[in-house]
C-alpha cells in the first residue's frame, strides 16, 4: 500500500514533476545542526529558526521571489494489543472494527515575493488526504504529526498560509539570511524586529527545536515533535491567524509575543478572527549558546488560551446533579481560560549527535480546545547523522515522552466520560509511555525513506489496556 496511490495521488505526483521540468525550483540546502553535511531541509519554520549561511552581509545575494514544494506520504500498521473493553473514544483493535492501516499524504507550495523595503508576502496552497486509526480516538501522543482531526478521503485543498512579514532593522552589523521555503535570502540586521500578520502554524514561530519538530522528516509523534501540554491555536487542519512580533538581539537572544485564533469550538475548524474574546496569547525567550564548542538553544514559552470551553468540574457536577454519565459537551457555560508553559533544550554533543529535551504542563482544568489530550509532558531524545557507517545524509532518531493529564480529567473520566480524543468507559490510571525510534535514508538529493517505530504503553493514559506497537513507512521529497 505504501506506494499504490490513488489516481489523485498519481495527477498530483504528475503536477510536482512538471513543476521540476520547468525550473521553477530546485533542492535547497542548509547546514546540519549538528553536521558539516549539507542535508535537505524539510517545510522550514516561518522564520523561528532563520537559515544564516553567513555571518555578515553578502553582495548581490538577495531573492526577489521564491517558488518551493514538498511532499510527504506517511503509512503506519498497529499489532493486534491487549484490549479487555473499550468505549466510544478508544483505540481499537481491527478486530473492534478499526482500519487495518493508517496513513497521510500531504503536498504543499511554498510561494514568496518581496512587496517593498523589509516587506515579504508568502501563501502556501496545500493539499491533504489522510485517514487516522479509530477516528483520532484513543491516545494523548497520536503516532502521526501529519494527520488532522477528521477523514480527508478524496483529498482537500486549501490555502494553509498566507501572511505579510515586515522587518524592521535596528543595526548591531548585518547577517544573509539564505533562501529556503518561505524565507527569502538576503542580508538583515541582526538587530530587528520582525512581525507578522496572516494566516500560519503557532509551530512556524514557537516550540521549535533542531531534532524534534517537523513529522516529515523527524520524529512522528505528536508528544516528540511539539511540547505535549502546549495546547497552541489552531483549527482542525493545524493552522490559525493573528499576529507575531520577534525581536532578535545580535546571535544570542530571540523574543516572540503572539495574539492568535483559536477554533469557534474546541478542536473545529472554524476559527474565532475577531482576537478580542477567544484567543490564544503566547510568549517565548530563546537564548542561543555554545558548550564546549558546539551549538545548543534554551527556550521558555508560557501560553494562555481564552474560549468557549467546559471544565470538567462542571461536567462532573451536572453529571451528579442529573444522574447521568459527564459530559464536557453539555456543559461549555462560557469563557474559560487555560494556561501553561514549556521548557524547551536542544544541544549538539559533536558534530553528528544532538540532544533535545522537553518539559511542559498545563493546568489541565478545561477541555482540550486546540491540540491534544495532555496535561503535562516530559520528552526527549537524540539525533545521530550517519557519517559514522558513511552516510552523512541519513539519520537516525531515537526519542521517549511521558503524558500525563490532570487529576480532573482523571476523575471525569473514571465517571465514564469522554473527551474528543480519549474515553475508554472507565479508567484504571497510569501515565502514557511513548518510545520511538525512526531511520531516515536520503535516497537521492531531497528525496528520502524513513522507517519507524513507536511502542505507547497505556494508550490514552489506561494501564489496562496495551501496549501498542505502531510500524510506519514514510517518503519525503522536497523541490
Amino acid at each position: 500500500m505504501f506506494f499504490s496511490f490513488s489516481t489523485n495521488h498519481t495527477a498530483f505526483f504528475s503536477l510536482v514533476s512538471s513543476l521540476c521540468l520547468v525550473g521553477l525550483s530546485l533542492p535547497v540546502y542548509a547546514e546540519s545542526p549538528v553536521s558539516d553535511t549539507p542535508i535537505v531541509l524539510a517545510e522550514s519554520p516561518v522564520s523561528s529558526a532563520p537559515t544564516i549561511d553567513s555571518p555578515v552581509a553578502l553582495e548581490s545575494a538577495s531573492e526577489q521571489w521564491s517558488v518551493h514544494g514538498q511532499a510527504t506520504y506517511i503509512n503506519q500498521f498497529k499489532n493486534n494489543f491487549n484490549s479487555p473493553y473499550y468505549g466510544s473514544k478508544s483505540l481499537l483493535n481491527k478486530s473492534d472494527g478499526d482500519i487495518s492501516k493508517s496513513y497521510t499524504f500531504s503536498a504543499t507550495a511554498f510561494l514568496g515575493t518581496r512587496l517593498w523595503e523589509g516587506a515579504e508576502a508568502y501563501i502556501n496552497p496545500e493539499m491533504f488526504e489522510g485517514i487516522p486509526f479509530s477516528g483520532l480516538s484513543g491516545l494523548g501522543g497520536f503516532s502521526n504529526g501529519e494527520l488532522q482531526k477528521g477523514t480527508a478521503i478524496p483529498p482537500i485543498y486549501y490555502m494553509a498560509r498566507m501572511f505579510l512579514r515586515q522587518t524592521f532593522g535596528f543595526g548591531g552589523g548585518q547577517e544573509h539570511i539564505e533562501g529556503v521555503a518561505n524565507q527569502l535570502a538576503g542580508n538583515v540586521d541582526k538587530r530587528r524586529l520582525v512581525v507578522t500578520y496572516g494566516t500560519f502554524s503557532a509551530l512556524d514561530f514557537f516550540d521549535a527545536n533542531a531534532y524534534s519538530h517537523d513529522p516529515r522528516t523527524q520524529f512522528l509523534n505528536w508528544s516528540l515533535m511539539a511540547s505535549g501540554a502546549y495546547d497552541y491555536a489552531a483549527n482542525s487542519r493545524g493552522y490559525t491567524y493573528g499576529f507575531v512580533g520577534e525581536y532578535y538581539h545580535d546571535e544570542e537572544w530571540v523574543m516572540r509575543l503572539a495574539r492568535l485564533a483559536m477554533p469557534k469550538s474546541p478542536n473545529s475548524l472554524a476559527l474565532d478572527y475577531d482576537l478580542t474574546q477567544q484567543y490564544g496569547n503566547t510568549a517565548e525567550i530563546t537564548h542561543l549558546h555554545t558548550i564546549n564548542g558546539q551549538a545548543g538553544k534554551a527556550r521558555v514559552l508560557v501560553f494562555q488560551n481564552r474560549g468557549i470551553m467546559s471544565t470538567y468540574n462542571n461536567a462532573m457536577n451536572f453529571g451528579q446533579q442529573s444522574n447521568t454519565t459527564p459530559d464536557i459537551l453539555s456543559t461549555r457555560y462560557g469563557y474559560q481560560t487555560k494556561w501553561g508553559y514549556a521548557l524547551n533544550g536542544e544541544q549538539a554533543i559533536t558534530e553528528n549527535i544532538g540532544a533535545f529535551g522537553r518539559w511542559s504542563w498545563n493546568n489541565g482544568q478545561t477541555e482540550t480546545q486546540a491540540f491534544t489530550d495532555i496535561s503535562n509532558s516530559l520528552s526527549g531524545g537524540l539525533s545521530i547523522k550517519g557519517a559514522g557507517w558513511g552516510r552523512p545524509q541519513d539519520t537516525i532518531g531515537i526519542g521517549a515522552a511521558l503524558n500525563g493529564i490532570s487529576s480532573q480529567q482523571i476523575s471525569y473520566l473514571q465517571k465514564g466520560g469522554v473527551t474528543m480524543f480519549i474515553g475508554d468507559g472507565r479508567l484504571n490510571y497510569k501515565k502514557e509511555q511513548i518510545f520511538e525510534t525512526f531511520y531516515s535514508w536520503n535516497v537521492y538529493k531531497s528525496l528520502s525513506l524513513s522507517a519507524d517505530y513507536q511502542r505507547i504503553a497505556n494508550p490514552g493514559y489506561n494501564t489496562d489496556r496495551g501496549p501498542v506497537n505502531f510500524y510506519g513507512l514514510r517518503a519525503h521529497i522536497e523541490m
